[in-house]
């Protein structure tokens, strides 16, 4: 197989990466939920890539149809995109609770005024 065979695998590679470049790199705590949210969307593609065929239909039997898609990776994607937002709403809540109590949303000041109040 070529590159271009396995294209969603590679993008998949490629977001996921750069999702976790930017948990792990940033310390913006805003930031860091866009690159969870970026990481997320790559385990999408890779449920939602290999469920359809080319050339397949909707599994509903009928005659002429001899090749169908799976329709269960995406129902189920469906559901982790609702987790995911979910997720995602309550991450943002936190950090503006956290924004309130300290007066900011990055990782080293919020380490270092914490070692303070020990």
């Amino acid at each position: 197989m070529s590159f271009f065979g396995h294209f969603s695998y590679w993008a998949t590679v490629f977001i996921l990466m750069t999702g976790l470049y930017i948990v792990i790199a940033r310390g913006n705590l805003v930031k860091k939920l866009v690159g969870l949210g970026i990481f997320q969307t790559s385990v999408y593609l890779l449920y939602v890539a290999p469920g359809k065929l080319i050339g397949g239909t909707a599994p509903i039997v009928g005659e002429g149809f001899t090749v169908y898609s799976n329709p269960l990776p995406h129902v189920l994607i469906l559901t982790a995109i609702v987790v995911g937002v979910a997720t995602l709403a309550l991450g943002l809540a936190l950090v503006v609770r956290i924004r309130e109590a300290y007066g900011t949303v990055e990782e080293d000041e919020l380490l270092e005024a914490d070692a303070k109040d020990d």
